[in-house]
């Protein structure tokens, strides 16, 4: 399956636990809008550059579109309309006044410039700008954006609409963001699986972690959860991973990859590929990266309890059926990653009512929001008979999509 047809997949789960009139599928599955824009810049040898961006809006029954813009080779219009479609679940499932949205630019940042990326992402602005703004679609950093493209979005969109922050999120600090932001997926994912382990009777401080991806997502996380007593065995990137079943040691292990931009090689620990990684005894697998990497052919041999989904969309339905046969728990993404878009939104909270809050004040909200969320997804699995954790979340979320748009109406 592609990845939009196995976010359809587990869509469906949701409508046959609700048991969905046929006629809403349609209109909760597909996207509002798709754009496709081509994008000419000058590259600095005097060339011309030709790239391909997207911008897929999904649903804005519940609020503004809202999600992450990427910038990667592989990027396409499937993956582009799958991303979209978690986004408008995860914001209802999480509880944000949000639908959802996702936009990625065709490209690999590592071959241009600071300056060609700042002239793309400017181009790309300029392009869908008539299609965006704090209060129709508010991008926000993905894979390989950061705070830095928000800035020149921001700036670029309100050189034309007028000083406008509220119109991305994950800007750096000085320019209007919201302290805890950087932090704020994994946070959230510290706060999922917290909850999961202690719904089940278990302590955070007592498992075993293996992370893989060691970016943004995964260091974080790596590094809140080795705060909080947890013990990561193994981490890897895109290079490799690395696995000491004693432990690793997080804060010695970032100043390591601050200095040499990987993980491999780091003192006291063994160097493994990152097939091996998947397959390491632990308590909880932590997929950090890139999605489907979980499937049929290698669910069979994850050596876990539970796996906390930290990427959008690891698991293909084939994967997450073993996984599920196999008494594994999986924590969907929908709710376990959410925390980058909840704290997106108290972000644009701040832009739109002038607002600061502190990185406590922004902590706060964000453990209230999961630990809700946790408990409605939890009230859900019992009152449809036991169902697994990714059925329950996506039933939630339909369910408050579907009330939004009939609320509405459709004409």
């Amino acid at each position: 399956m592609t990845p939009y047809q196995t976010t359809n997949h587990f869509l469906e789960q949701g409508f046959a636990l609700l048991e969905m009139e046929p006629r809403y599928k349609a209109l909760l599955m597909t996207p509002s809008r798709e754009l496709r824009v081509e994008l000419a810049i000058e590259m600095d040898d005097g060339s011309i550059g030709n790239y391909i961006g997207y911008r897929v809006q999904h649903d804005n029954a519940r609020g503004p579109y809202k999600g992450g813009l990427r910038y990667h080779p592989e990027v396409d219009i499937d993956e582009v309309r799958a991303l979209a479609s978690l986004m408008t679940w995860k914001t209802a499932l999480i509880g944000v006044p949000y639908g959802g949205a996702k936009g990625g630019i065709q490209v690999d940042p590592s071959q241009l410039s600071p300056r060609e990326l700042e002239r793309l992402t400017r181009r790309f602005t300029e392009q869908i700008g008539e299609f965006i703004g704090p209060a129709i679609d508010i991008p926000a950093p993905d894979m390989n954006t950061n705070a830095q493209v928000m800035s020149w979005i921001f700036d670029q969109y309100s050189r034309r609409y007028g000083y406008s922050p509220g119109v991305v999120t994950g800007k750096p600090v000085g320019l209007h963001g919201s302290l805890g932001r950087d932090a704020a997926t994994g946070r959230g994912c510290l706060f999922a699986i917290r909850e999961t382990l202690s719904a089940r009777g278990e302590q955070l401080n007592k498992a075993s972690f293996v992370i893989q991806g060691f970016g943004n997502v995964g260091s974080w996380f790596a590094r809140l959860v080795h705060e909080a007593g947890g013990r990561v065995v193994a981490v890897s990137d895109v290079h490799g991973g690395i696995a000491n079943p004693e432990g690793l040691d997080v804060p010695a292990l970032m100043r390591y990859v601050a200095e040499t931009k990987r993980v491999g090689g780091f003192p006291g620990a063994k160097d493994i590929s990152n097939a091996e990684l998947l397959t390491t005894p632990c308590d909880v697998l932590v997929p950090a990266a890139l999605g489907h990497v979980i499937t049929a052919e290698n669910a069979g041999q994850i050596n876990a309890r539970y796996v906390l989904e930290a990427a959008n969309g690891p698991c293909t339905a084939q994967g997450d059926a073993v996984l599920n046969s196999r008494g594994i728990v999986c924590i969907p993404d929908i709710f376990a990653n959410a925390g980058g878009v909840t704290v997106s939104y108290f972000e644009w909270v701040q832009n739109t009512q002038n607002l600061r809050w502190t990185e406590a004040e922004v902590n706060q909200r964000l453990e209230e929001h999961m630990v809700s969320a946790h408990a409605a997804i939890v009230k859900a699995m019992e009152d449809y008979g036991g169902c697994s954790m990714r059925a329950a979340a996506f039933a939630l979320a339909v369910q408050r999509v579907k009330e939004a748009t009939d609320l509405r109406g459709l004409g």
